[in-house]
């Protein structure tokens, strides 16, 4: 069993900040690439972000020069730090990872989400 469990989510004002933390946690071999999406009501799930096991980065254009993708692979766990938060960046953020698990095929794996609110 692969489990992703997020924290760091909650309400804060346009212009501030919050870090999303996700860890995984189970029986893996590996993790290749670790993310976060983000659900807003009434959209569909978009990227917000993915870092791979080498470092590699990728932002969505809605994000770049706001957020910072991180991740402590002896930890097994990603982070994103939000910054200059909008009220557009009120979603759902779900933590994505892909992982070589030891009794199956690789597979992506997602969190339960946690809530983030931008609002004065």
């Amino acid at each position: 069993q692969v489990q992703l469990v997020e924290s760091g989510g909650g309400l804060v004002q346009p212009g501030g900040s919050l870090r999303l933390s996700c860890a995984a946690s189970g029986s893996f071999f590996s993790i290749y690439i670790m993310g976060w999406y983000r659900q807003a009501p009434g959209k569909q799930r978009e990227l917000v972000a993915t870092i791979t096991s080498g470092g590699i980065t990728n932002y969505a254009d809605s994000v770049k020069g706001r957020c910072t993708i991180s991740r402590d692979n002896a930890k097994n766990t990603v982070y994103l730090q939000m910054n200059s938060l909008e009220p557009e960046d009120t979603a759902v953020y779900y933590c994505n990872a892909g992982i070589y698990p030891r009794n199956s095929k690789y597979d992506h794996y997602w969190g339960q989400g946690t809530q983030v609110t931008v609002s004065s």
